[in-house]
């Protein structure tokens, strides 16, 4: 089977995917763009940090506004999963659901998978607010609460820290061996008025509105306003990898000022880039990268 031919192709139907096939098709370029149907995005409930949203917006509802704006200029959508990525003479190819395509340029927004708790419903809890995975997101709307942030070492310890400029109770739910929680770390969290709970969750009671409570094995019933997941992310990055970009020693691509890869003709843009995982960063990031695009493709 002949591959198809396009100038680029988009990996991912997410903020930075969705803002790098609107670029490419005012570029008036032939782009498609594969929805793997899984955008970290569309678990937002609302957000009030986009710009231009003033009453907020919810994740699938910007969603839909970038696509509808993508496909006004051209840019043509698929449902699929990219099943590989060689590097060819003549840029890439890929095959989508056993369909071979083929372009010189192409750019992975793919994303990053949340390592999530082990508790009940969690994907359900993070689209009803009751489970938080970004503060920098909405730590504003938790401004006043009691906050418990489910983390472990240095990073569950930072998340807490962060939180602080928001609320004042707060408790930091170390879910690993205690060493794993640094002497430095213990201080600043103690000097911050940052509470540490180190034992096993053992239930989870749950209103309409808001977690109730944490009950632990020794350290009794909890209640909470508020929580946080503090476990950080996997950057999805197998196509790159595999095909030898590379890495960070936190797993996320390595890319230049414009957004390209070790590999030529090969950019990325979005959360498995850099790791504050914002909406508009990763929007920023495939304007750059498809603008980036269009110019290598014109021998720019």
């Amino acid at each position: 089977m002949n591959p198809e031919r396009l100038d680029a192709i988009v990996v991912g139907a997410g903020p930075a995917g969705l803002t790098a096939a609107l670029y490419l098709g005012r570029f008036r370029r032939r782009v498609l763009v594969v929805d793997g149907g899984d955008s970290r995005a569309a678990w937002i409930p609302i957000t009030h940090n986009h710009p231009g949203f003033p009453d907020g917006v919810a994740g699938t509802a910007l969603l839909a506004l970038q696509r509808d704006h993508a496909l006004r200029y051209g840019a043509v959508i698929q449902q699929g999963a990219v099943e590989g990525l060689t590097v060819v003479d003549d840029g890439f190819e890929l095959a989508l659901d056993g369909r071979p395509l083929r372009a010189p340029t192409v750019l992975l927004a793919c994303g990053v998978e949340d390592n999530a708790p082990d508790l009940p419903q969690v994907d359900e809890s993070v689209r009803r607010t009751l489970l938080r995975i970004c503060p920098i997101c909405d730590g504003f709307e938790v401004t006043g609460q009691r906050v418990g942030v489910i983390g472990h070492g240095a990073l569950g310890a930072r998340e807490a820290l962060f939180l602080r400029t928001y609320a004042d109770r707060l408790t930091l739910i170390h879910i690993a061996a205690p060493e794993a929680l640094p002497a430095e770390e213990r201080a600043l969290l103690a000097r911050a008025g940052v509470a540490v709970i180190e034992a096993p969750i053992e239930d989870v009671e749950l209103q309409p509105d808001r977690p109730r409570a944490l009950c632990f094995s020794g350290a009794g019933r909890v209640e909470f306003d508020a929580l946080y997941s503090a476990l950080g992310v996997t950057p999805r990055t197998g196509l790159a990898l595999a095909a030898g970009a590379r890495h960070d020693d936190q797993g996320r691509l390595v890319v230049d000022d414009h957004q390209q890869t070790s590999i030529p003709g090969l950019y990325a843009a979005g959360d498995m880039v850099r790791g504050l995982n914002q909406i508009t960063t990763a929007q920023g990031e495939a304007a750059i990268a498809a603008t980036a695009m269009h110019n290598r493709l014109k021998g720019g």
